[in-house]
């Protein structure tokens, strides 16, 4: 097991913002990058927050981000509206989109929002709990560089194209699902690689096309599955749900999609072609009173949150959760004593200090 050391959030909040500053991303937009990056961290995503700093760094400073966008609405109606990023860090472009998105639902309705031309824009769920504050049902989903092999096949052709949508309550918390389309996100190969541990059965294949237990494995040349792994077990659901994603966030944006969305870590394959700008993201906000009555509405939330709480356990467990309970408990957890991080990402925030001069330890 790799040894983690633990740091208080609010160290690595200030940390990230420098490090965006220093390259040139002006002050509010670098407290605003940071701040996406700690959600994941204080939620316990792992793979998301600063752990996918250095590859910030490594693309700011090849000069393969935009330091400076000036994401643009370039089509619109009273509901929706495409936006191009300027090729900005996607932990900007994708506030700014969502922010389109949240005014559009509280002014009309409902608000939908397809992206392009942007970067990778940290966890999908950081969005939806967006919309929650304006008592607004939140959506968000994105794509990403190919790494999910498609049902029987032995490449890889979609991103992993993640999920998340949040229903706000009364008294119970709100529900927030965040999910990615294949079996399990590739940062959760990154960690178990760092962490020297195996992998589960029915996460990965390697370049064979045979299944691996080893992250290795799965990093040279395989790759991820979809959810529900193969054919008996509905892995044709998570490959659907990948390219429902793709049509969304890039077909629909003009972005990238499948195999030609670019990638966001260096060691990546760079595709052959493009079929569009960028990388894209997709966005909705549903404003409830044109639903129902908010009040009954949240009413209905928490009886559905207490009504699942008291199923009668499975043998072995606690329960069902509620979608959102464990990164709820992170937070609080994390919240009060601090961000665990392995040492292996603790090394690589220290090379950054190194070399743009922004103190870590």
């Amino acid at each position: 097991m790799v040894e983690s050391r633990t740091y208080p959030s609010e160290r690595l909040v200030e940390f990230s913002s420098r490090m965006f500053r220093h390259f040139g991303v002006p002050a509010h937009e670098a407290a605003l990058a940071a701040d996406v990056l700690a959600a994941a961290d204080l939620r316990g995503i792992d793979s998301h927050g600063v752990a996918r700093l250095h590859s910030y760094f490594d693309m700011l400073e090849l000069g393969r981000i935009n330091p400076r966008p000036k994401p643009r609405i370039v089509r619109e109606t009273p509901s929706t509206a495409t936006v191009d990023g300027d090729n900005g860090l996607g932990l900007v472009v994708g506030p700014w989109a969502n922010e389109v998105a949240l005014r559009k639902a509280q002014a009309v309705g409902s608000g939908w929002v397809s992206v392009c031309n942007s970067n990778h824009y940290g966890i999908a769920g950081y969005y939806p709990l967006k919309a929650l504050e304006r008592d607004l049902i939140g959506w968000s989903m994105t794509n990403s560089t190919k790494l999910v092999a498609p049902l029987w096949g032995a490449e890889r052709m979609l991103g992993t194209n993640p999920i998340a949508i949040a229903f706000p309550g009364l008294e119970e918390p709100p529900i927030v699902i965040d999910l990615a389309t294949p079996a399990v996100a590739y940062g959760k190969i990154e960690i178990a690689k760092r962490r020297g541990e195996r992998i589960p059965r029915g996460w990965a294949i390697d370049a064979r096309g045979e299944p691996t237990e080893d992250p290795q494995g799965m990093i040279d040349g395989g790759a991820l599955l979809p959810l529900g792994s193969d054919r008996e077990h509905g892995g044709h659901k998570g490959y659907a749900l990948g390219m429902m994603v793709d049509v969304l966030v890039a077909v629909l944006s003009g972005a990238n999609w499948g195999p030609f969305t670019p990638p966001f870590a260096l060691r990546q394959e760079v595709p052959a072609r493009s079929v569009g700008k960028g990388i894209g993201h997709f966005f909705g906000a549903l404003q409830i009173a044109g639903f129902i009555e908010p009040l009954e509405f949240k009413r209905q939330i928490d009886d559905l949150v207490r009504t699942f709480r008291a199923t009668r356990p499975a043998p072995g467990t606690a329960g069902p959760l509620i979608p959102g309970d464990p990164e709820r408990e992170a937070h609080a957890e994390r919240s009060r004593n601090g961000v665990p991080l392995v040492l292996p990402v603790v090394e690589d925030l220290r090379d950054i200090s190194r070399r743009t001069g922004v103190p870590f330890d």
